[in-house]
């Protein structure tokens, strides 16, 4: 390279905020945080490996729309109390570098299995936040290019 030649290295990475959440296919609006995404995760004993499936945490603001999907499915998840059947859901987070989707995580046959809610305080300005815990049954990784190279 000569000298008066100059280089640049453009580095290939995500911002934690340029992500979008989706129910079922349908948008979520309000997502301040999701956390605990690892689709790859052994549980490794001596003479036995297994998948280990640590909950995905979501953090929303509530929103008061009681037919939003997202709040139909606390209230079906609340009215289930303990039933075996939990009411579950498809749940996609993707992630986008200036618009473009970059990478996408299919979380298959979740189910919620705590709704918390932040403190209400009257010295406060802050929003309440809803938190979520999902349990599920797969967690399915899709990059833009699928083919691996060779």
């Amino acid at each position: 390279m000569s000298e008066n030649s100059t280089s640049v290295q453009h580095v290939d990475s995500l911002s934690a905020n340029e992500f979008s959440l989706f129910l079922d296919g349908i948008e979520v609006t309000g997502v301040f945080r999701v956390s605990g995404l690892a689709p790859f995760k052994l549980d490794v004993k001596p003479s036995l490996i297994k998948v280990q499936r640590d909950p995905i945490r979501i953090v929303r603001m509530v929103q008061r729309d009681p037919m939003l999907p997202i709040n139909r499915w606390i209230r079906e998840s609340i009215a289930a109390k303990e039933d075996i059947v939990r009411p579950t859901r498809q749940v996609e987070v993707v992630a986008t570098d200036d618009g473009v989707e970059s990478r996408r995580w299919l979380i298959r046959g979740a189910w919620i299995s705590e709704v918390s809610y932040s403190d209400f305080d009257t010295g406060s300005g802050e929003l309440v936040q809803e938190s979520l815990t999902l349990q599920y049954d797969l967690v399915e990784v899709v990059w833009p290019d699928t083919a691996l190279p060779s």
